[in-house]
């Protein structure tokens, strides 16, 4: 049912390089980086699915006995390995990912969201219209 050649066109490229670079507001960079996590997980879910397509045939032809069926489960279980493999690297790449997407989004400011200035200049004692620290 399954040889190596159809195995090998049926794996998703997963030698994508992915740069996250913010490209102004945050919306565009979340928009961006949920592309990216989208597309990722849907090389992962591709490695899976073949993952799964290949237990069963690995099931099939161990239930089988039959010698050649045997010998061809080698090959079926090596390229089980390797997409289990292929599945770390592809989450190991996302937590990367994310991290940097983390790290790179465009920080909102007050101006931006209309929250009030974080720094002690800025910080109004209760029941005063100074700001603490100020005389």
């Amino acid at each position: 049912m399954s040889d190596p050649s159809s195995a090998a066109a049926a794996k998703p490229n997963t030698q994508s390089s992915i740069t996250v670079v913010p490209t102004g507001s945050a919306e565009e960079c979340d928009a961006e980086v949920w592309e990216i996590f989208d597309s990722s997980f849907s090389q992962v879910q591709a490695v899976l699915d073949r993952n799964r397509v290949l237990i069963r045939q690995v099931n099939e032809n161990h239930q089988s006995k039959i010698p050649d069926n045997m010998v061809k489960n080698v090959a079926l279980i090596q390229e089980l390995n390797a997409n289990i493999s292929k599945v770390v690297s592809l989450y190991s790449d996302l937590s990367t990912n994310f991290s940097s997407a983390f790290h790179l989004r465009p920080r909102t400011s007050p101006e931006v969201d209309g929250s009030p200035d974080p720094s002690p200049e800025g910080v109004v004692a209760p029941n005063s219209t100074q700001p603490v620290g100020s005389s």
